[in-house]
């Protein structure tokens, strides 16, 4: 029986894992679960799983929650950041699933790669942010640390038993999302609700937009980069629509050895609870011949250029991928509340990242305060309307 704390468990990530979770009840047992305001989901999962702790956003939230919790479970409640760290930290837990959106997810991933905990990863950002501090935590403790990302796990697969000195490039693959084939001046118009209708699959709203304007990719290849120990430059991204090979590595021999299979984030999920073992899971199998033809393409950074900002912020290194993705942050919670418009999302992060003067990132405290100062200064340009 392997326990596991799940932050993020409201998410879609989160509500994945745990449907991994309910398909295999001999093998996983729920301890914590870190949540934010959607305190009915929460609930409901409480009484399924029966988790010994668990935490949401704010103490207003968690009297809301014990209002709806079950006559015969009453878990112990925490709230905020440190309530996050709390379920992390849950006495007992094997794998921690670092599923919160945004950098919130990073002091609580940190803190259990700092208590000697493996992590299955799926909040990029906290690579992306803190990638070398969190790397050589990771490194210094022995700790594991699993991608659950689609890409990042197909690529995780295909290195298998390979070495490292071997791989000539990584190739990322992106649906192109809902706007793929929308022009320049069609784009400029485009609203939250078509953005938030993603061709291939069903995601919480954050990553949906960054999937609309391509920086999800960007905050990917940084996280490849950090992750696989390659430089930003041998990462690169095609535009593959139909979302069925995952990603690709490209060999020094001129190998390629591809991840293939249905999007569906429940594989990559199990993939990473209970690596290196395969758990057999119900659902749609893959019939290439039902699919026919998988077309890519490369990605126009005219259109979408939070895809060259995410390469020039690796390349400049230091605290400018904190920079990238808290002001991208800010930008997509702006679009999405009708403040900001689709393009706007690119350049509110291009100005946070040219008012930047980065430095080399040498500790947590550096990067919260880094994510303090590209946070207010994107909330000052979506005030004054860019």
């Amino acid at each position: 029986m392997k326990y596991l704390a799940i932050l993020g468990s409201t998410g879609s990530i989160g509500q994945s894992t745990l449907a991994v979770v309910a398909e295999h009840p001999g093998e996983f047992a729920v301890a914590g679960l870190a949540a934010g305001r959607n305190v009915e989901l929460l609930a409901q999962q409480i009484k399924e799983f029966q988790p010994l702790r668990v935490s949401v956003q704010d103490k207003e939230t968690a009297a809301r929650l014990k209002l709806l919790l079950p006559t015969n479970w009453h878990p112990a409640i925490f709230w905020g950041p440190e309530g996050a760290k709390e379920i992390a930290l849950t006495e007992g837990v094997d794998l921690v699933v670092s599923a919160m959106v945004g950098a919130v997810g990073l002091e609580p991933t940190l803190a259990a790669i700092n208590a000697g905990l493996p992590v299955a990863l799926a909040n990029k950002e906290t690579l992306v942010a803190a990638g070398s501090l969190v790397m050589a935590a990771a490194k210094e403790r022995g700790v594991p640390i699993i991608p659950v990302d689609s890409e990042h796990s197909a690529i995780f697969q295909a290195l298998n038993g390979e070495r490292r000195q071997d791989v000539r490039q990584l190739w990322l693959t992106a649906s192109g999302g809902p706007f793929r084939a929308w022009d320049l001046e069609r784009l400029r118009g485009a609203t939250a609700a078509q953005a938030l209708k993603h061709p291939n699959w069903s995601m919480g709203p954050k990553i949906t937009i960054d999937s609309a304007t391509m920086m999800n990719k960007a905050l990917e290849v940084i996280e490849a980069s950090v992750l696989f120990g390659l430089d930003v430059d041998q990462v690169g991204v095609y535009i593959h629509p139909q979302s069925i090979i995952h990603s690709l590595v490209e060999f020094v021999d001129g190998s390629v050895i591809a991840q293939l299979g249905a999007p569906d984030m429940r594989l990559p999920i199990a993939y990473a609870l209970t690596y290196p073992r395969r758990l057999p899971l119900n659902g749609p199998r893959l019939d290439l011949c039902q699919v026919g033809r998988l077309t890519f393409e490369a990605p126009d950074l005219t259109r979408f250029p939070g895809l060259a900002l995410g390469y020039a912020a690796a390349r400049a290194g230091g605290t400018m991928p904190a920079v990238l993705n808290a002001a991208n942050e800010m930008a997509v919670a702006a679009f999405l509340a009708g403040r900001l418009g689709f393009m706007d999302i690119p350049k509110t992060v291009e100005a946070a990242m040219e008012a930047h003067r980065h430095e080399p990132l040498d500790s947590l405290d550096q990067v919260l305060a880094v994510n303090r100062w590209a946070r207010d200064f994107a909330q000052g340009l979506i005030n004054r309307g860019i």
